[in-house]
């Protein structure tokens, strides 16, 4: 009889010698901009979940959730799909009853540089995005313009931003006016794991606080995303989104064991208020108008193995963010190079750069020689998103969006960011400075 721990020991072997034994080669393999960061125990724990045949999120989910809450403050959340189910579930739970009941058209200011599913959620709910402009060197969202807003219009509710590549802006300065204001705080941390903020962790100031697993992303189980909470109510209801609708909450305290008993001990029993006569199984009993945005088991088997080495991976990316802060100071002349606030100590996603206009080269020379380099970069996702077909109609409020926004415009034009992922090699770090110095020496 073959033993599973054979054929988990021999998993190991193959992972070890196949998939991490490659060596990258200078000028024929990329410098890539992103990547995850696995050991045979990611490989190992995902099969050994499918050997002992269980796939929809069950215990192994639920332990992951109770382990990575407090990692963005919070004292407890849901395992979802993916960071934009993540934030898409985080909007959706203010309708609800025990999320706040918030009418649909209410406003929430929003960066107008942004990942697209930081703003969608908003609109997919029926809320309105009030945009505002970013500033440089690090493209957060202005805190003036944001005062300015508010001071203006009294209908406005909230307030939704990511922390830019793991940067955060002045959070005692955000603090005070989501407290001033009395703003609902949407916080969105997809690309903040491991940042903090006076020695608190991106993800505890708001209100409800999105994580993602994205591989590009500071740890990964292939897709997932999180929403943190510290309301039980609150983290049923967003279970109950994610899950169908569904009312039934056991999957939270028997995980893939509901057949052992219940939660609450009364299964079936007279759930419709309406009609108490009728005796109903309340796992099909739905409370919300939800999704189905669950991830897999496997998933949150993954997620649980790379919690394990977190802290190495965020020590890596804080290491090769000041090498590359190093090979790029020499030429602060041409660049705005990224800066973190004193109180700020963000594990980084990337390594933020804006070309001056003074430079005397544009954006798509430096990038395009790079990208010849095999040195992956990456825009900063939407620009000014309101130049965007998807947000035409957003942009009609505008006489001229670009005028009205013009860092987000400029950003559009002359940012693009490196990667600074723990996988990246001293070897390749010398070899983006090589090619960097290159440009620059006019070879």
């Amino acid at each position: 009889m073959v033993d599973k721990k054979d054929i988990l020991d021999l998993v190991g072997k193959y992972v070890q010698q196949s998939v991490l034994n490659k060596k990258w080669k200078k000028g024929e393999d990329w410098v890539q901009y992103s990547g995850p960061f696995f050991d045979e125990n990611e490989y190992i724990a995902g099969i050994s979940t499918i050997l002992d045949n269980w796939f929809i999120l069950g215990a192994k989910g639920r332990e992951f959730e109770k382990k990575f809450a407090p990692l963005i403050g919070k004292k407890d959340g849901i395992l979802t799909n993916s960071g934009s189910s993540a934030n898409l579930l985080m909007a959706s739970l203010l309708k609800t009853k025990r999320g706040g009941n918030l009418p649909e058209g209410s406003k929430f200011i929003t960066p107008v540089v942004c990942f697209p599913t930081t703003i969608n959620p908003i609109i997919q709910n029926g809320f309105k995005p009030v945009f505002v402009d970013v500033t440089l060197p690090n493209l957060n969202l202005d805190l003036d313009k944001v005062e300015k807003l508010l001071e203006e219009d009294s209908e406005i509710k909230g307030i939704i931003f990511a922390h830019v590549l793991g940067n955060p802006p002045d959070m005692d300065r955000l603090m005070k006016i989501v407290k001033k204001y009395d703003l609902i705080f949407l916080e969105d941390c997809c690309d903040a794991l491991g940042s903090t903020w006076g020695g608190e962790p991106l993800g505890k100031y708001g209100d409800v606080s999105t994580c993602s697993f994205f591989p590009a992303h500071h740890m990964t189980m292939g897709e997932g995303g999180f929403v943190g909470v510290n309301s039980p109510k609150m983290r049923m209801a967003l279970a109950s989104l994610r899950d169908w609708g569904r009312a039934c909450y056991c999957n939270s305290v028997k995980p893939g064991r509901v057949t052992e008993g219940t939660a609450c001990g009364i299964r079936f029993n007279n759930w419709f208020k309406s009609h108490p006569e009728v005796s109903y199984d309340h796992r099909y009993v739905f409370e919300e108008i939800g999704y189905n945005l669950k991830p897999t088991e496997i998933q949150a088997s993954m997620g649980l193995a790379q919690l394990e080495k977190l802290d190495e991976m965020h020590s890596k990316r804080k290491s090769n963010f000041k090498r590359l802060h190093k090979i790029f100071s020499k030429y602060e002349d041409k660049f705005y190079l990224p800066n973190s606030l004193d109180k700020a100590d963000p594990s980084w996603f990337g390594f933020l750069l804006t070309v001056k206009d003074n430079a005397g080269f544009d954006k798509m020379d430096f990038i395009e020689f790079l990208e010849e380099n095999k040195i992956q970069t990456r825009s900063y996702f939407t620009g000014n998103a309101l130049l965007h077909p998807a947000y035409e109609e957003f942009a009609k409020a505008y006489s001229d969006p670009w005028s009205e926004f013009p860092i987000a415009s400029k950003s559009t034009n002359d940012t693009f960011f490196l990667g600074v992922h723990p996988g990246l090699t001293d070897e390749q770090l010398e070899y983006i400075e090589e090619i960097v110095n290159k440009f620059f020496d006019g070879e």
